[in-house]
């Protein structure tokens, strides 16, 4: 099993409509070491009516006042930047995804060469949109915040009949809050989707507080982790308070990185790095005190001592009983 864990760098819209502080999340997320780092891309006018209010964390992280078409005008940035930022990321050597919210924009990114098309939460019941992205046929990261397991089934297959088969599709497990409370992230449920879609690669989009709980998906098997970054988590905007600063982004990452490593195959079994000391920790048959030959062998005249480069005590049994084929002196082996 390859535990290797593919990791996102979120930078979303925290470049707060700026195409110089897309670059600098660029940058930070290719120093600490994401595989990726990911945008959104949209145009408002076909993502919300122009008097829809803000999320209750959006309200709280930039004011009630502003509407959720005002907010997202601010942040929108036109086509050609991320053409622009997609060449900026080939430069520095990370790999470049955004998030599109309509089908104009799936088909921008899909032209630029994307790997692979990231659905967010929000549009997991979207089934229109989601049958355009299928058709498509890029590998699928859908996000599963606020979903229920039959809400994510009848994505998946949507997807599927589409044109995207189960074995291209990711399943990232999401508590769609900013930050998400500890108590309702819920990881066990990531391996619930993995059991209910068994064809279907698992991993983790996080929105908590700190880096321990991405730490702790990876644990579980995670084979993708989507975290958000910010170049400052006071800057304004909707979620950057929900973002890891880069110095946190990449001690998550050296943190994932690890425990990645540390999954294995899952075959009991010793390492290289034991075998070369299986001899110095175990133990061998001696003698417990000098012993003639043709004597013969009991607890008595036996004992088991390390090293264990003689005769196994797993095999006590059969050498207990018979006689010494010559003489022992103490401690030596059996």
């Amino acid at each position: 099993m390859n535990a290797y864990c593919s990791i996102i760098a979120e930078a979303g819209v925290n470049h707060n409509g700026s195409l110089e502080l897309a670059y600098r999340l660029v940058d930070e997320a290719a120093h600490a070491g994401a595989d990726y780092v990911k945008f959104q891309t949209f145009r408002t006018e076909l993502l919300v009516t122009r008097h829809a209010a803000k999320a209750n964390y959006q309200q709280r992280t930039s004011g009630a006042a502003q509407s959720q078409f005002d907010m997202l005008k601010r942040l929108e940035l036109p086509a050609s930047a991320f053409r622009e930022i997609a060449a900026y990321c080939a430069e520095k050597h990370i790999a470049f995804l955004s998030t599109p919210f309509d089908i104009e924009s799936a088909a921008l990114l899909a032209g630029m060469g994307m790997s692979a098309l990231k659905v967010a939460s929000g549009d997991i019941t979207d089934i229109p949109f989601l049958r355009q992205l299928g058709a498509i046929g890029l590998p699928i990261l859908l996000s599963t915040g606020m979903a229920t397991l039959g809400e994510v089934e009848h994505a998946l297959e949507t997807l599927e009949a589409a044109g995207t088969p189960l074995e291209r599709m990711t399943l990232l497990h999401c508590t769609t809050e900013y930050p998400a409370p500890f108590d309702e992230v819920n990881l066990r449920a990531m391996l619930t989707l993995g059991t209910a879609f068994p064809g279907v690669a698992i991993g983790y989009s996080d929105h908590t507080e700190g880096i321990d709980i991405p730490i702790a998906a990876a644990a579980l098997g995670a084979r993708v982790i989507e975290k958000h970054m910010t170049l400052d988590r006071a800057m304004p905007g909707p979620d950057h308070r929900a973002s890891l600063a880069p110095v946190d982004f990449a001690r998550m990452i050296e943190g994932v990185r690890r425990v990645s490593c540390a999954l294995g195959d899952g075959r009991k079994r010793p390492s290289d790095s034991e075998l070369r000391n299986r001899t110095a920790a175990r133990k061998s048959i001696v003698a417990r005190r000098p012993i003639a030959q043709g004597e013969p062998l009991s607890p008595e005249n036996l004992a088991v001592r390390r090293p264990g480069s003689g005769i196994s005590p797993a095999r006590w049994d059969s050498v207990v009983g018979t006689r010494a084929a010559r003489a022992y002196a103490t401690d030596e082996p059996i």
